[in-house]
């Protein structure tokens, strides 16, 4: 994940959907410990919630676009994202069960990618500022 292309994440991600005996409950919890997990470094991020953190979704020509007109997988990550940085839990578990229950398989790849993208890209924020990181996540990128 942290030094391949996308296609080559979404892949990785696939195979291990394709292995995993439990599949799609082991992908909502893994899904809902990252976006926990971000919302924790966007926290930090924000000055522990004092200063406000912006989010922006582009799309493939890096324009700006509202999250409404982003891609399905795009709107979930954000909006769970969200949920989990204002503490309500249960609304970010909607969303990913939501999207767990309707979206294709490539769909629900490109969620996983997302949450582990972020994942890698905001402990790297984090940690280049000294800001606290899960250590689960410092050990995993090590």
């Amino acid at each position: 994940m942290n030094a391949g292309p996308d296609e080559d994440a979404a892949e990785r991600v696939t195979e291990a959907f394709r292995a995993g005996p439990a599949g799609v409950e082991d992908a909502q919890e893994l899904m809902l410990l990252l976006f926990h997990e971000c919302s924790a470094m966007v926290a930090a991020l924000g000055s522990g919630g004092t200063a406000p953190v912006k989010m922006q979704v582009f799309d493939n020509d890096g324009q700006e676009v509202p999250i409404d007109e982003a891609d399905p997988p795009v709107r979930t990550a954000v909006r769970t994202l969200l949920a989990e940085v204002h503490g309500d839990t249960e609304a970010a578990k909607t969303h990913i069960e939501i999207a767990l229950a309707n979206a294709a398989p490539d769909e629900m790849v490109t969620l996983m990618v997302q949450a582990l993208r972020w994942t890698i890209r905001l402990s790297a924020e984090c940690t280049s500022r000294d800001l606290p990181v899960a250590e689960w996540i410092t050990t995993a990128l090590s």
